[in-house]
């Protein structure tokens, strides 16, 4: 197991996003989410290209400078440092992550762009030519930091570093979305190799769901975060796939059905909307699904698996008693399954869940034989425990109690609620109302304690990745936040 180090705290006061600065990104998603990202950031105050004064080294020496005068390059393995504040540093180029041959070769904003931009060894940027970044499987050259070669499709590639790569990743995230209106040359076979024309999705597949890997594998440690900031004060734009580690997975991951919401995702730094509402980190429960079934549906679905006959329906809605399921009809009991299912729960970024609601049963026996509560998860159906079940012989309504969704924090499921009958015996099961509140994981990198004191791994605790999900302490790189107890700690393997 890789030892255990702790983040280092930032050298000076952390730069908070601009007040309402990303409000246009709330409630959408996929194509919508991320033109509304373009909107925000594609216009950007960038320096003169090259060295000297208001220059692309004067840039580098405020955002790619260690406290030691180092220079930061992610490309080399190499120690160099910076003479004079806007002096270029020999044996280093400026590299563009983008080459400017993929958009034609216009010496424009993007190629002055600095979050398009690091200091790099000048061998291995010449190495790397145009190509795009991907996996190597066949490698031609490798300097410790960087491979060139081959992948997979076929291309020629370059691969960073473990410890860059979720860096690069969120930088060519940025890329294709603050130029998404460009076209991409056709002269240039490298730049369709990765990018295809469109403001949607830009990158091509292969090439999102690499980074998106990536960049879950090597989240956002407190240098980036800082360059991101520095970078910022520079050009007055950000890279928000910076500072919303999970913003990805809305525009080409698995919450693409999903709306985003800046005010209570994931973020690296403090955001306050232009509402006045401040991003922190949420204390105690917060509700993450509730319904009053007597007034709606809830958003719920039926799903009939056996009924006696075509248009039979077991789940009606009632605006008295909410969702009714019964296959009692005409003085007759029938045989029937049928689930009625809430709308997807996203417990993503929660440690803790409880689901509770309120019901009765009549005309059953033992409702716990033939009716169940399951969670659908992962195209799965586990049926819950430790609920409180009505006698069955009356209508009284009961609460079931706090029942635990902790096996399922972290992942997106839906409650399903599965009624079952026989033609001896079909109960009346009411569903009145129902809430599933849940936990967050503290959602502010910079809020949780770096030093890691009184984690202890000989005790018990859950790991958890960067947006939420549960995560195997053993396996898992990069930062791992740590639920111990009421502590939270966050480590880096």
């Amino acid at each position: 197991m890789a030892v255990l180090a702790a983040i280092a705290m930032a050298t000076q006061a952390m730069a908070q996003i601009p007040t309402g600065y990303y409000d246009d990104l709330k409630g959408k998603s996929g194509a919508e989410l991320k033109t509304a990202v373009y909107e925000t950031i594609k216009d950007a105050d960038v320096l003169s290209y090259g060295s000297g004064k208001g220059h692309t080294w004067e840039g580098f020496y405020s955002t790619d400078r260690t406290a030691d005068n180092q220079v930061v390059d992610r490309y080399s393995n190499d120690v160099r440092y910076f003479g004079e504040e806007g002096e270029s540093v020999g044996g280093m180029n400026i590299e563009h992550s983008f080459p400017k041959s993929w958009w034609g070769g216009s010496e424009n904003q993007a190629y002055k762009d600095l979050y398009n931009l690091m200091p790099s060894e000048q061998k291995i940027n010449s190495s790397k030519s145009n190509y795009p970044m991907g996996e190597v499987t066949h490698v031609t050259k490798d300097n410790g930091c960087t491979k060139i070669g081959t992948g997979h499709n076929g291309y020629n590639l370059w691969e960073p570093a473990d410890k860059w790569k979720g860096d690069f990743a969120r930088s060519y995230m940025y890329m294709a979305t603050a130029y998404q209106k460009f076209t991409w040359s056709t002269k240039s076979p490298q730049a369709l190799q990765i990018l295809q024309q469109g403001d949607y999705p830009t990158l091509q597949p292969w090439a999102y769901e690499l980074y998106i890997s990536w960049a879950k594998a090597d989240a956002p440690d407190q240098l980036e975060t800082d360059r991101n900031n520095a970078v910022s004060e520079i050009q007055g734009n950000r890279n928000p796939f910076v500072d919303f580690p999970n913003l990805m997975e809305y525009i080409w991951g698995d919450s693409t059905d999903y709306a985003f919401d800046p005010e209570t995702s994931l973020c690296t730094s403090t955001y306050t909307a232009a509402g006045g509402g401040t991003h922190e980190p949420p204390t105690g429960d917060e509700i993450i699904y509730t319904a009053d079934f007597t007034g709606g549906t809830g958003g719920c679905t039926v799903t009939n698996n056996d009924v006696p006959f075509d248009g039979f329906a077991v789940w009606t809605t009632d605006s008295k008693y909410g969702w009714k399921g019964t296959a009692f009809y005409n003085y007759t009991y029938y045989a029937a399954d049928a689930t009625l299912a809430t709308p997807e729960i996203d417990l993503t970024g929660y440690s803790s869940a409880t689901l509770t609601f309120s019901h009765a049963a009549n005309y059953v026996s033992v409702p716990a034989d033939v009716l169940s509560v399951e969670v659908v998860c992962d195209g799965q159906a586990v049926a819950l425990d430790g609920i409180t079940w009505p006698g069955g012989s009356n209508w009284t309504f009961v609460e079931s109690g706090e029942v635990s969704l902790d096996e399922f924090a972290g992942k997106k499921i839906r409650i399903a609620f599965h009624y079952t009958s026989n033609e001896e015996e079909a109960a009346t099961w009411e569903i009145r109302s129902m809430a599933v509140e849940g936990k967050r994981v503290p959602s502010a990198i910079e809020d949780i304690p770096a030093d890691g004191q009184g984690f202890d791994p000989a005790m018990p605790f859950e790991a958890y990745t960067l947006d939420g999900k549960r995560a195997d302490f053993g396996s898992a790189k990069g930062i791992v936040i740590i639920r111990q107890g009421e502590n939270t700690f966050k480590v880096v393997k």
